[in-house]
């Protein structure tokens, strides 16, 4: 998916499906997104970059196999990776009905900073909701930031009142 951006140094960004080799370039992405959040404070940070990039790109090249059932969307200008967008299908248990049998799951919706407000966000959205069309998904699921909550509403998104969460498990033993 090519389609042009707002940014006068390259007139397209490039849209596709990640690869294992794509790994270790996502990882770094992750941690800039992770530690950059507002509510992350470097006292809170664990590790540092190269440690964790070292941890996380095999989680991501055994993730980004083909048939694997997490998928991720990659934003590109200029041959540099600019953002990401991560999904996870949930498996249902099979029913006798037409409900469709997964979930989806999005996760790490990341832009870098400079290349923010141009419709990149939008763009890794779509193409991650293209797949859902096609995965025979019943609800798709995320946990937007204040600041992206407008972009999951203007694509559909809205809060449910069927849905229940549990943020924190401290299980009492009896």
């Amino acid at each position: 998916m090519r389609e042009p951006s707002n940014n006068q140094q390259s007139a397209t960004v490039t849209i596709r499906q990640a690869s294992s080799s794509d790994a270790h370039r996502l990882a770094r992405l992750r941690y800039a997104f992770r530690s950059s959040l507002d509510q992350v404070n470097e006292n809170q940070v664990n590790e540092n970059e190269e440690s964790f990039v070292e941890r996380c790109t095999p989680w991501m090249t055994e993730r980004l196999q083909d048939s694997s059932i997490w998928k991720c969307w990659l934003a590109e200008r200029d041959s540099l990776v600019v953002g990401n967008l991560w999904a996870h299908l949930i498996e249902k248990i099979p029913n006798p009905t037409l409900e469709p049998e997964h979930h989806a799951y999005i996760t790490n919706l990341y832009v870098c900073e400079d290349c923010r407000g141009q419709g990149i966000g939008a763009m890794l959205l779509s193409a991650a909701l293209l797949w859902v069309q096609t995965n025979d998904v019943h609800a798709v699921i995320l946990w937007p930031t204040e600041r992206s909550r407008s972009l999951y509403q203007r694509h559909g998104f809205s809060a449910p009142e069927d849905l229940l969460e549990l943020i924190e498990i401290n299980v009492a033993r009896t």
